[in-house]
């Protein structure tokens, strides 16, 4: 006989594995062939067993959204404690290297999940409103006065900045640091322009006087 001993899990660590599975699975996947099969193998246990974890499959990609989510959410997460500016730069920050660092994985969650699998579209909708909540903390950290079009304004930005990011070129020289830079002048640009929209009209006119100067 081996004097092998095959070490057990605990039922909260057999679910960690399994959700880690599905996570590292999502690197070259969309949610949609995220196969409980294959997770179950690269685990070591029979497919019947995975739902003795989890109540469906269904559960278990809610598992799989939730934990991803929840990793985003406090990579984006500025220390309270910063002044303003810097704040508002290490969410930024955070947000570029998250994606840059996640990329398959955000990509299967932001263009995937949402549409293919509604039952975690809840998920992905909450992880949205969390960073999106970030503009609106940043506008009363910066001392801006409150503007009725504020809501609207920083999921119209999250929409941007997720688009943003995912399109980016990844491998050019400094392009985290561009990208960053890009994203903030955005946020910028958005929060100057909530109270006193600027059109094409307003624009022409700038135009026209500094070339008159």
């Amino acid at each position: 006989m081996s004097g092998k001993r095959i070490t057990r899990l605990t039922p909260d660590q057999r679910r960690t594995q399994l959700v880690d599975i599905g996570l590292e699975m999502l690197a070259d996947r969309s949610l949609d062939e995220l196969s409980t099969d294959e997770v179950a193998r690269r685990a070591g246990i029979s497919r019947g067993l995975l739902f003795h974890y989890f109540d469906s499959k269904r559960d278990f990609y809610r598992a799989v959204v939730a934990k991803e989510c929840a990793r985003f959410i406090e990579a984006v997460e500025p220390d309270p404690a910063l002044e303003p500016v810097a704040w508002l730069r290490s969410f930024i920050d955070g947000f570029v290297a998250y994606v840059l660092e996640h990329r398959q994985v955000y990509l299967a969650l932001v263009r995937g999940a949402s549409g293919s699998h509604p039952a975690v579209a809840d998920i992905l909708g909450e992880t949205r409103e969390a960073v999106a909540r970030h503009v609106v903390d940043a506008q009363r950290r910066i001392g801006m006065p409150q503007s009725p079009r504020l809501d609207i304004a920083s999921r119209a930005w999250m929409a941007f900045a997720e688009e943003a990011v995912t399109g980016w070129p990844p491998g050019e020289p400094g392009a985290r640091e561009e990208l960053a830079a890009f994203l903030e002048s955005s946020f910028v640009s958005l929060l100057g322009t909530l109270d006193r929209p600027v059109g094409l009209a307003d624009m022409a006119d700038a135009v026209a006087r500094r070339a008159g100067a």
